[in-house]
């Protein structure tokens, strides 16, 4: 049995009391529902307070005043006296003080959350100790995955601050968000060589045309640097980032979703390890780049007759956040968008001349 929480306010009170009597609630039910008669558990037919002087406060590590109720652990659930004679064997139970309240899991979900906040160190420290002599791979992988993501120096930014997190980079790379832009524009510039690479593909008759809207492109792309800012956590627009201030990024989800489903997030910023990982994530384009965007471009070249391509069109489709979503590994669907360019934004549209009679 387990004592009320900390959101009740003396959660520590009986906390001693509830790890050393984790019992058979079966074995434990006349002495607990003799106990409650005299809480006034509901149910019991004893009215509150019962047996129990009214100005009486418990020592700790005792029993709590009248008024006191059971609860299950898990979620929170009060219990009448035959609801906790029909509990199975090893239920875990939590007692809980006049006015105290309890959520469930969800409050040791919060109390250790905090403590990885005003406690992070001895939260490591503690997590290592156990992992050493941990033998159930389930355990270890969590106890390794909360060492890990809590081992990290986010703030830093610079390579003398953080040596770690540079092992493996160039020695160019003089702090991170220098690294991370870098490792944008590098997607960009990836990007930028399929389009070109594609020539292959073009009419003959119009490759000319087609090198000519690369170059306008490579051009474009120069002048924003090419988009690097989107990783860049010191960028000031933050509309112009895909992460927070302090480099948290999140999954936008797939194509066809407006979110992520799992709620994934990661912070390259943070360990040399999550800096590897990150990677792996995609700016995934949601109408397909090789499928539909580059093969219509080639085809809008092909087929003008005298009309002007809209190439800064295709330059959005291509290399902007209009049509490229940041997305986890697990949320890149590979399967064919069936999305198509957008048919009236081809070719720009030509000025109207007026005749004055």
């Amino acid at each position: 049995m387990r004592g009320g929480s900390a959101e009740a306010g003396r959660y520590r009170d009986y906390r001693v009391r509830a790890r050393a009597a984790r019992c058979d609630a079966r074995g434990a039910a006349a002495a607990a529902v003799g106990a409650a008669r005299s809480w006034g558990l509901p149910g019991t037919g004893v009215p509150a307070g019962a047996g129990v002087p009214p100005a009486a406060h418990p020592p700790v590590g005792q029993l709590p005043l009248a008024g006191s109720r059971l609860c299950l652990y898990e979620d929170g659930t009060e219990l009448t006296e035959s609801y906790f004679r029909a509990l199975p064997p090893q239920t875990e139970l939590v007692l809980l003080g006049p006015g105290e309240s309890w959520r469930g899991c969800a409050g040791d979900i919060e109390r250790l959350l905090a403590a990885f906040c005003s406690q992070q160190g001895a939260v490591v420290e503690a997590a290592r100790r156990l992992l050493t002599d941990e033998r159930a791979p389930h355990r270890q992988k969590l106890l390794a995955d909360l060492i890990h993501n809590l081992s990290e120096n986010i703030l830093a930014e610079d390579k003398e601050d953080d040596k770690k997190w540079f092992e493996g980079l160039e020695s160019r790379f003089k702090n991170k968000s220098s690294y991370m832009r870098h490792s944008c524009e590098s997607r960009m510039r990836g990007y930028m060589r399929e389009v070109s690479g594609f020539i292959s593909n073009v009419h003959p008759a119009a490759r000319d045309a087609y090198r000519g809207i690369i170059d306008l492109m490579a051009d474009k792309l120069k002048s924003v640097k090419y988009n690097g800012c989107y990783f860049d956590r010191r960028e000031e627009e933050e509309a112009a980032r895909l992460c927070t201030a302090e480099g948290w990024f999140s999954c936008q989800g797939p194509f066809d979703r407006d979110d992520c489903p799992c709620k994934h997030s990661i912070n390259p910023y943070s360990n040399r390890e999550s800096r590897i990982l990150f990677s792996t994530w995609n700016l995934d384009h949601i109408i397909e780049k090789k499928r539909a965007v580059v093969p219509e471009l080639a085809e809008a070249v092909k087929t003008r007759d005298g009309r002007e391509v809209n190439w800064e069109y295709f330059y959005q489709l291509l290399f902007t956040l209009d049509n490229l979503k940041l997305v986890h590994i697990a949320c890149h669907k590979k399967t064919n968008h069936n999305l198509s360019c957008d048919k009236t934004r081809i070719y720009r549209k030509r000025k109207q001349t007026h005749e004055i009679s």
